[in-house]
Parts: C-alpha cells; sequence; structure tokens
C-alpha cells in the first residue's frame, strides 16, 4: 500500500561501520573495527536513533566494497556438480535449500546446506552430482531474521515461482534452437512496425480456433481459422505485415494464481516476482519449471520461423510485492527506493520503485535483459515506466546487449513521474532525457493525444487546434525528440481505451461509418509519420472492449477474457475485413518507401516539408524522391479530417494515389495530376511517377 513502512532497521555502530568498509568474514562481522574518519562520516549521515539500513545501501563506501563483478550469480549447474552464488552483503549466515518439488508448503526438503561467505558480500555453495530438476531456496539470517526466499537469479521456478529450479538450460531448446536468431537482423528501429500483444487475448475467444488458449503454445499453432475460414492467430499477424510482436509481460508475474487456473483469472502481467522466469499461467504445466523455459523458447521459435521478432514487456522500475520480493529479503530494502522516513517511493503507483541507481540492482537489471537475449533469443525491450530507472543504466543495458546483438531495439515509457532517488545528481529516463539515451526510444503520447483525443474529439475525429502535434509528430521531432529514431508513434495501446472506443466515447452522434474512416484516419497517420509505428493487437479489426454492462472498459488489466480476448469471427463480416485490409496496406505501404523511414533529423528537415496554405485542419506533406534510398520520385501525404471533401493542388507531375478513404497498398487506385480531392474523414497518399 502507499507509504508502506519499510520494516527492516538496524542502529549505527560497529556492525554498520564494518559493513560499509567491507571488512567482512565468515559470518559477515568484521575482525578490526574501522578507521574513525568513515566512523565518524558514517555517524555524521545519521542520528543515534534506529534508521533505515537502505540510507547506507547508496553510500560510495558500500558499493565500493559490496559490488560484485562476476557472471555467476544464481545455480550453475553441470552434470558433475552444480554451483551457487548469492549476493547478500547485510546477511549473517546464509543456507541453499534443496527441496523434491517446486511447490512452497511441501515437506520434502531433501538437504540445507551452508553457504561460504566469499568476495563482496557474496555466498557460495557447491553440491556434487546431478542437480537438474531439482528446486531450491535461500535462507538467509539478516539482524535476527530468517528470511526463505526464491533466488533473484533463478532460471526457472515452481508453481507460483516460490522456489527455484536447478535447470538444464541447453535440455529445453526446441528444434533448431542453434541456427535461430533474429528474423528481421539489419532492419533500423525506423523500419519496425510493432504489434502489441497479450498471450491470453490471441487464443482465449471461441472463434480462434487455437488448441492451446491462453498459452505460450497458442503462438505457435498454424493454419488456425474462425469457423467461416479467417486465418486466426500467428497466421493472421503474420499476413499482417508487421515486423515485430510486442508481448505484454511473459516474465513469472504475481497477480494469476498458477495454481488455480481451472478457474478465470487475468491480468496483464505488470507485477514482477521473477524477472528470469517465464509466466507459469501461460504453460501447459506450471508445476514443473523446465515446462514454461521449453515452451516459451518453442513460441520464441515459431515466431521467428513466421518472419516475427520478439519484443518482451518487462517491469523493471517496481515489484508486486517489495517486502516479499527475493532480493529485498535477501538483502532487505536494497532493491527499492526508500526515504529517510523508512517509507517506500510510490512514483510507479505501485507502492514501490526500484532502485536503479545501485550499483547491484543496476547489475540485476542488465544481467536480465542480457539474460533473455542470450538464452531467449529476445529480439526487443519495451520498458513500463522507464522514467524511473536512470539513464546509466539504460545505457549500460544497451550497449551490452547491442555488443553482441546490434539489431535488438528498445523503448518505453518516458514519462515525468516523482520518485525518491538515493543518490544526488541521478538523471531519469524520461523523454526529456532523450539525447543522452541515444539508443532508446520512448513513446510519443503527444502524438497519441492529439489524434484519438482525451476523452473528446481528436484530430482524427475532427478536433481542431492539434495541427502543431500533428506536424510535430510527422517530422518524428518535437520538443523532447530531436531523432525520429526515438519516437513510437501509436493510436493506442493495452492502456486506456480502444482506439475504437475512443472514437465511440467521442463522436455520440457520428455514424458508425464515420467513426471507421475516423479509425482509418488516425492509422494513416502513424504509419506515415517518421518514427516507429506501434499498434495494439486487434485495432486493425476495430477491437473495442465492452464490459457485460455495454460499457466500455478503459482499463481492463484484469477484465476477462470475454472482455480482452480478440474477437476472430468479426473478421468474417465486411466491415471488419476491409479494415484489415486498410491496415495491411498501410503496412506494405510504408516497408515500400523509404522516405518514411528516415533515420535522423538531418534528412527530415532535408527531405520532408508541410505544405501551407490549406483549409483549416488539412494537413499535407511533401517527401522528395532519393532521400533514404527512396525509390520513387517523392511522395505526398494529404489528410483531411473535416465532413467534406477538399480539392488540393498537387505539385507538379503525376501522381499514383496508393491510399485513400477505402484502400491502401502499393498499387495505384487512381492516376491524378494538378489536383486531387481528398474524400471527407480520410488519408490520400500519392506516388510520383
Amino acid at each position: 500500500m502507499p507509504g508502506t513502512r519499510f520494516p527492516f532497521s538496524i542502529r549505527a555502530g560497529a556492525a554498520l561501520t564494518a559493513l560499509v568498509l567491507g571488512l567482512s568474514v565468515p559470518g559477515g562481522m568484521a575482525e578490526t573495527p574501522p578507521d574513525a574518519s568513515l566512523a565518524d562520516l558514517i555517524a555524521a549521515q545519521e542520528t543515534e536513533c534506529e534508521f533505515p539500513m537502505a540510507s547506507i545501501y547508496s553510500s560510495e563506501a558500500f558499493e565500493e566494497a559490496y559490488t560484485y563483478a562476476g557472471d555467476d550469480l544464481g545455480a550453475t549447474w553441470t552434470k558433475e556438480k552444480t554451483a551457487f552464488r548469492v549476493w547478500a552483503p547485510t546477511a549473517e549466515a546464509v543456507t541453499v535449500n534443496l527441496y523434491a518439488s517446486g511447490t512452497e508448503g511441501e515437506n520434502d526438503l531433501l538437504e540445507s546446506i551452508p553457504m561460504i561467505s566469499d568476495v563482496n558480500g557474496t555466498w557460495t555453495a557447491e553440491k556434487e552430482g546431478d542437480l537438474n530438476g531439482v528446486y531450491y531456496t535461500y535462507t538467509a539470517e539478516v539482524e535476527g531474521r530468517v528470511n526463505e526466499t526464491i533466488d533473484p537469479y533463478a532460471r526457472t521456478a515452481g508453481v507460483n515461482g516460490k522456489r527455484g529450479m536447478v535447470l538444464n538450460l541447453d535440455g529445453t531448446d526446441p528444434e533448431g534452437w542453434e541456427t535461430d536468431g533474429n528474423p528481421n537482423a539489419g532492419l533500423s528501429y525506423n523500419d519496425a512496425i510493432i504489434y502489441e500483444l497479450h498471450v491470453r487475448d490471441l487464443s482465449t475467444h471461441d472463434s480462434a480456433g487455437i488448441l492451446n488458449a491462453g498459452k505460450f503454445l497458442g503462438l505457435t499453432e498454424t493454419g488456425t481459422t474462425t469457423p467461416g475460414g479467417v486465418p486466426t492467430g500467428l497466421d493472421h499477424i503474420r499476413e499482417l505485415g508487421v515486423t515485430h510482436v510486442h508481448l505484454l509481460p511473459v516474465y513469472d508475474f504475481g497477480s494469476v494464481d498458477e495454481s488455480r487456473l481451472d478457474e478465470a483469472q487475468f491480468n496483464w502481467g505488470y507485477d514482477p516476482v521473477n524477472y528470469n522466469v517465464p509466466e507459469g499461467s501461460y504453460a501447459t504445466d506450471p508445476y514443473n519449471g523446465e515446462v514454461r523455459v521449453a515452451e516459451m523458447k518453442k513460441m520464441v521459435k515459431a515466431l521467428h520461423d513466421s518472419g516475427l521478432s520478439v519484443v518482451m514487456d518487462v517491469v523493471y522500475n517496481h515489484v508486486y510485492d517489495a517486502g516479499a520480493f527475493s532480493l529485498n529479503r535477501l538483502v532487505p530494502g536494497y532493491f527499492s527506493r526508500v526515504s529517510r522516513e523508512g517509507v517506500y517511493s510510490n512514483g510507479s503507483g505501485c507502492s514501490n520503485d526500484t532502485a536503479s541507481e545501485r550499483s547491484m540492482v543496476r547489475k540485476f537489471i542488465v544481467d536480465s535483459v542480457n539474460y533473455w537475449v542470450d538464452e531467449y533469443h529476445i529480439d526487443g525491450f519495451r520498458f513500463d515506466l522507464v522514467g524511473l530507472l536512470d539513464t546509466e543504466t539504460v545505457n549500460e543495458i544497451v550497449e551490452t546487449v547491442h555488443q553482441n546483438h546490434p539489431d535488438v531495439i528498445f523503448y518505453g515509457e518516458g514519462w515525468q513521474m516523482n520518485t525518491a532517488l538515493t543518490k544526488p545528481g541521478v538523471l531519469l529516463a524520461v523523454q526529456g532525457n532523450s539525447p543522452r539515451t541515444p539508443g532508446f526510444a520512448y513513446f510519443n503520447d503527444g502524438l497519441r493525444n492529439a489524434l484519438r483525443g482525451t476523452g473528446s474529439r481528436g484530430y482524427a475525429s475532427g478536433a481542431g487546434g492539434q495541427d502543431i502535434a500533428v506536424r510535430q509528430g510527422m517530422m518524428g521531432l518535437n520538443g523532447w525528440c530531436t531523432t525520429p529514431a526515438q519516437t513510437v508513434n501509436y493510436a493506442s495501446c493495452h492502456d486506456n481505451n480502444t482506439l475504437m472506443d475512443c472514437i465511440t466515447l467521442a463522436t455520440p452522434k457520428a455514424s458508425r461509418a464515420e467513426r471507421i474512416r475516423m479509425n482509418n484516419l488516425a492509422a494513416a497517420v502513424y504509419f506515415t509519420a517518421q518514427g516507429i509505428p506501434f499498434l495494439q493487437a486487434g485495432e486493425e479489426m476495430l477491437r473495442t472492449k465492452e464490459n457485460p454492462d455495454g460499457t466500455l472498459n478503459e482499463n481492463s488489466y484484469n477484465a476477462p477474457d470475454e472482455v480482452n480476448s480478440l474477437k476472430w469471427d468479426t473478421l468474417e463480416a465486411d466491415e471488419y475485413r476491409q479494415v484489415y485490409e486498410y491496415y495491411r496496406g498501410l503496412i506494405a505501404f510504408r516497408k515500400a518507401h523509404a522516405a518514411l523511414r528516415l533515420t535522423n533529423a538531418e534528412d527530415v528537415r532535408a527531405g520532408l516539408s508541410s505544405v501551407k496554405g490549406l483549409p483549416a485542419n488539412v494537413l499535407a506533406f511533401q517527401l522528395e524522391g532519393g532521400v533514404n534510398g527512396e525509390a520513387s520520385e517523392g511522395i505526398f501525404i494529404l489528410f483531411n479530417p473535416t465532413e467534406k471533401p477538399q480539392e488540393i493542388a498537387l505539385p507538379e507531375g503525376v501522381w499514383d494515389v496508393c491510399v485513400n478513404g477505402e484502400q491502401a497498398g502499393t498499387e495505384a487506385l487512381e492516376t491524378v495530376q494538378g489536383t486531387v480531392c481528398a474524400a471527407p474523414i480520410s488519408a490520400t497518399v500519392l506516388v510520383k511517377r
């Protein structure tokens, strides 16, 4: 709950001073007292009464003593033995507990092994023999408390993520995994077209025709159709033409009880429990830690085989339960930002913010991202509330991943939020700091709000006063974004109402046909804008999230499948199928024209211009031929959100209309010169011959 008081505190004295100095021996205490100057410094930082240990964690002395740089944290398996290493610098003793099962509460302890205090606050133990499939936890004794927890670096787990599992990861690889890779390697950020999808949403509707409903394996099935024969699932996404499938959280999250999967449960999953473990509710057997790993890899392989790169939605900015989170159980309060008053920082709105500025938190996040890339062949990451993470951490993530995987893309929510930083001078990864995170892109909420409105009409539904925001969005440049490689352009995502629901709510007097045209106009804007286009799954088939009482759900994070599932059978109706084909045509057009995918501000300013002297609310843009390798002689883009047709003068030459209010694609729908008539509430895109 907001304002939760941090429970762990100690009294300033010799033990704390020794910890800060790093004069540790087995048992976590010091043999010799610290020098007086550092003792005086520590005393000056705090009062004589109790204070949170967290106030020392960010000190230079603590980090110098207790930053571990090795790559062997967790359980390292071989057939001959397994080595365990855990970071717990404040612990007085640590044991590793071996279990026969992964179910918490089962009385199946095999052995508890005392661990030995080692360098930089780590503890180690080894166990001879083949432990593949054996479950384990750590128990840490910290200031009189005995805390048992899963390993923060656990690679898989039993049901509900309470016990880690020693695993031969190579044994979980699907056939052909050794040659698997990013099918879109070599593309720039601006070449990506991102499709945001929840695993359950894809397959749980009756009309999906998918056997493994709600599971990782549902995304491996091909040849699935509606009762009327319309392609669904993986085939639908592949035919749409997107390059990247962005999966809402697929790590182990806490809001779904994996032991009760026979009951109706749903959550988006923005509540991390184990960052390096696949979610068990998406596996066919959540009790067996091997199954969730193997099935997630099969899903990634199937997407790659279909030409689709995989983006993972990650939530390093907070955890499901700070007090129960593994790293905070081992080193109380270390992972989270805690004020000097002992209260968790709550910029995330989830009662705890991650202290990414601390060295071992940063290492944990960097290691985690690199692990998903190396072990699961993940091709991109979307960071939830990345504005709560610091720029140094973000840059280290990008730099380390790109050393071996230069095609991995990174983007996230760079919103400005209040958080209690534990160090001075920390810069956060917000939109305004985009020049300081050059390999990281941010969602463009300015263009989103301009297109769909915020509780009222937007540009696509006829609102005035949005010209500047749309122009900036089309340029891929605005107040915070100085390069189109860092702006993710969209009209809807899982948050808030769907695009069609936004339009419906804002236009109570509009006809159904008019609303569909508004939907298509919004899509045409962000698909022709400079930057990275992104769409919510189902937007291409007029997705709505309707509650049983007929209201529209704007925050469906825990709504049932009936609300969240993709209604595939709607595609059997002409109006839905036409919208799908329109989106498919926009995507094909974008892919065919390099001028829509400029990667730097210089090319934008040289090759893209806004047309002046047009009627109110009508916008037009001209792209020069040849820029960025564009094969055509030029492109003319025209948006008419008004309820009247608009006759607009064209530059000299003969122009093929490839996009209008009804159709989109790479082929000419008609050929014009001199002028073009833009239909009401429509986009018109022309290519010069």
